[in-house]
C-alpha cells in the first residue's frame, strides 16, 4: 500500500493563451487518474487487471493539442445540457430559447462551446479515503443561448476502494435547465474493439428514438429487443441485428430508463472484458444511462500511444436525465429555479474477476 497522492502539473495552452494544468491522483492501491483543468477532463485512469497490470481505460490523447483540435467530447464533463435538445429549442416560463444546433437540426451537449471547451478553476480537496479534486465554472447568463448564470462545482475523487466518484452541484440566479454528465470512452481490455465485454443495464424500459436521435417521449419495454442488457450481454451479440433503433444510432447511441428512479445512489451497470478480468460498475442518483457504443468513432483519430480509434473501440455510459427533457413533459425534470441546488452522484467502481 501507498500513501494516496494528488500532484499538479503544467499541461500547455490554449490557443487563446489560457494555461492548463493537469492532476495526477493516486489512490493507496496504485490506481491512477488524470484530470485536466481544460474541459474538466478525465485524461486517462490507470487500473489493474486480474494479473495487477496496470492499464489506461480510457480513450483520449498524450497531448492537450488533440484535445483542442479534434475531440469527441473524449473524458469530459458536458454542460450546461448533456445530451440532445431537439431543434435546438425550449420554452421555460413562458418564455422561447434557442440554443445553437451542432447536431444536424439539434444541440448536443451544450452547444458549440460546451462545458467540455472550457477552463475548470481547480483545488485539491483531502478526502480520509481518497485524494480529490474540485473543480468550479460559472456559466453566464446567456451562454450558449441557456438562461441564468449558473455556478457550478464537480468534484472528483479517487478513493481507497478504487472508485472514480464524481459529485456534481450547480445554483442559478434565473430558472434554467441542467443536465451534466461524464463523458469518458471505455476500453477495459485498454485497446481494441469494445465487442466483447459484457454489459448489464440495470434498466427494463429505454427511450426510443427518431432518426434525429430524439426521443420520441415514449418509454419503451427492452423485453425481447436488442435493448434488453438486464441480464449481462456481449455488447457485440445484437449490435448489428436488423432493428430500426440500431439504425438510427448505427449501434447503440440510446438512454435508458433506470429502475431505480428514487434519486438515491443504486447501481446502473456493470461491465466485464474476459480477457483482463476487469469489472467496472456505475452507480448513480440520476434516472438515465446514455449506451454509447462508439459508432462514429472511424479510424479518423489517434490517440494515445499512436492508437488509431476504429469503430466502436470505447463505449460511453453516461449518467444523466433523460434527452430532450426540456421538450418532453412527462420526462423527470431538469428545470433548476432559484434558490435549488442541482446535485448528482455518480460513482465509477473497478476490480477484478
Amino acid at each position: 500500500m501507498v500513501s494516496a497522492e494528488i500532484r499538479k502539473t503544467a499541461f500547455g495552452v490554449t490557443a487563446s493563451g489560457d494555461a492548463v494544468e493537469i492532476y495526477t491522483l493516486t489512490n493507496a492501491n496504485g490506481l491512477e487518474a488524470r484530470i485536466m483543468t481544460y474541459g474538466a477532463t478525465l485524461v486517462s485512469l490507470r487500473v489493474p487487471d486480474r494479473q495487477g497490470k496496470l492499464a489506461d481505460v480510457v480513450l483520449g490523447y498524450d497531448a492537450l493539442d488533440g484535445y483542442l483540435k479534434n475531440s469527441p467530447y473524449f473524458g469530459a464533463i458536458v454542460g450546461r445540457y448533456g445530451n440532445r435538445i431537439g431543434k435546438g429549442q425550449f420554452s421555460l416560463n413562458g418564455k422561447e430559447y434557442s440554443l445553437p444546433k451542432n447536431n444536424g437540426e439539434n444541440t448536443l451537449h451544450g452547444g458549440i462551446k460546451g462545458f467540455d471547451k472550457v477552463i475548470w478553476k481547480a483545488s485539491e480537496v483531502k478526502r480520509k479515503n481518497g485524494v480529490g479534486l474540485r473543480l468550479s465554472y460559472l456559466s453566464k447568463d446567456g451562454e450558449e443561448g441557456f438562461p441564468g448564470n449558473l455556478s457550478t462545482t464537480v468534484i472528483y475523487t479517487l478513493t481507497d476502494n478504487n472508485e472514480l466518484k464524481i459529485d456534481y452541484s450547480a445554483t442559478t440566479d434565473k430558472s434554467t435547465v441542467v443536465n451534466l454528465t461524464h463523458h469518458s470512452y471505455f476500453n477495459l481490455a485498454g485497446e481494441g474493439s469494445i465487442l466483447n465485454h459484457e454489459l448489464m443495464i440495470a434498466a427494463r424500459r429505454f427511450t426510443p428514438v427518431d432518426s434525429g436521435l430524439i426521443p420520441t417521449g415514449e418509454l419503451r419495454s427492452v423485453n425481447g429487443t436488442p435493448m434488453d442488457f438486464t441480464k449481462s450481454t456481449a455488447i457485440g451479440a445484437r449490435i448489428d441485428q436488423q432493428d430500426e433503433q440500431l439504425a438510427f444510432g448505427k449501434g447503440y447511441d440510446h438512454n435508458w430508463a433506470l429502475n431505480n428512479n428514487t434519486g438515491r445512489l443504486a447501481l446502473a451497470a456493470r461491465v466485464y472484458e474476459p480477457g483482463s478480468g476487469r469489472v467496472m460498475e456505475v452507480a448513480t442518483t440520476e434516472p438515465g444511462l446514455q449506451f454509447y457504443s462508439g459508432n462514429f468513432l472511424d479510424g479518423g483519430i489517434t490517440g494515445k500511444g499512436g492508437q488509431v480509434y476504429k469503430q466502436r473501440y470505447g463505449f460511453c455510459l453516461e449518467t444523466q436525465h433523460f434527452p430532450d427533457s426540456p421538450n418532453k413533459p412527462r420526462f423527470p425534470s431538469t428545470v433548476l429555479r432559484p434558490g435549488q441546488r442541482y446535485k448528482s452522484t455518480t460513482i465509477y467502481r473497478f476490480s477484478v474477476r
